[in-house]
């Protein structure tokens, strides 16, 4: 059996076309399921087994947003030598990357079954003109902040759409995909946008940096901020780390740190039985107290309240 191959990256060109990215996952890695590209979105879908090979994965030009449709699995990515960064993903998770630089990854799934992921690219264009709806007046390069492994209820419904318009129909609706495309840029913009102008980013936290940061953060949830040893393993002083790290998201940070633990703590409230005072500790809070007061600022209602209404 001849051995897979990945294409060579130039070191010149680190980019690739999004409609390039099937070329750079093995058959023995993946499974396509489905592909759309026009001038505004482009789709792809993906079945994943279990690989121990390191995959190296380039940068797109597009954003690359990323849901996991089924299924899980241990995903490990790293940039360059560094030490690689394990994440367990699961359904409804999202990932959202403009990573300029290309990096590695191996996953291994759950079950035989694997997992399926949806990837969507919006080009620069729709958000720029998503940008300039949303916000009058607004000129200039849209940029997003980086996420990994959030959820987000609007985020999973519409990129549910484009899955099921790609997987139910033998050809999908351009003028379809368009249009949930351009409501997916909408609320990409006002959730997620970065009013930071690309020259400005350029002097933002690196990607990979970044992931690392948030990889350790997600990893932690249960444990005091540390905000020492993150600097510390971006080789930057605390100062420069936090300047950096909220140009790359707009948010400190200790405020980053809070809205993951309350994610996850909105994700175990809707998703499990856990008792309210289980949950806080799972998201490092003793005092359930504490923990509903914290929760009732970033939601409006208290964690039972949350239960009860969802």
């Amino acid at each position: 059996m001849e051995k897979f191959r990945q294409p060579i990256l130039s070191t010149h060109q680190e980019c690739i076309p999004a409609h390039k990215m099937p070329d750079y996952l093995p058959a023995t890695a993946h499974q396509p399921i489905g592909q759309s590209v026009n001038s505004q979105v482009q789709v792809q879908i993906f079945r994943h087994r279990t690989t121990l090979q390191n995959l190296t994965i380039p940068a797109v030009a597009e954003p690359l947003l990323v849901l996991v449709v089924s299924g899980a699995a241990i995903v490990e990515e790293r940039v360059g030598e560094e030490d690689w960064i394990s994440n367990a993903v699961t359904t409804d998770d999202f990932f959202l990357t403009m990573s300029p630089v290309p990096y590695e990854m191996r996953w291994q799934t759950a079950s035989d079954g694997g997992f399926e992921v949806i990837h969507v690219y919006l080009s620069q264009g729709l958000l720029d003109l998503a940008a300039r709806d949303v916000f009058a007046g607004h000129g200039g390069t849209m940029r997003l902040r980086e996420a990994s492994g959030e959820r987000d209820d609007e985020i999973s419904r519409l990129m549910r759409s484009l899955y099921h318009e790609m997987t139910s129909s033998e050809q999908a609706s351009s003028l379809y995909l368009q249009g949930v495309a351009q409501a997916l840029a909408v609320h990409l913009v006002r959730g997620y946008g970065d009013s930071i102008d690309s020259s400005t980013r350029m002097n933002a936290l690196p990607a990979y940096k970044l992931h690392r940061a948030i990889a350790a953060m997600h990893a932690g949830l249960d444990s005091a901020f540390n905000l020492g040893r993150l600097s510390s393993e971006a080789s930057m002083s605390i100062s420069h780390f936090s300047r950096m790290f909220r140009k790359a998201t707009g948010r400190s940070p200790s405020q980053y740190f809070i809205h993951m633990r309350m994610e996850v703590a909105r994700q175990l409230l809707l998703e499990s039985d856990l008792s309210i005072l289980n949950v806080a500790l799972n998201v490092g809070y003793a005092s359930p107290s504490h923990f509903a007061q914290v929760f009732r600022r970033h939601t409006g209602v208290t964690p039972r309240e949350y239960r009860h209404r969802s």
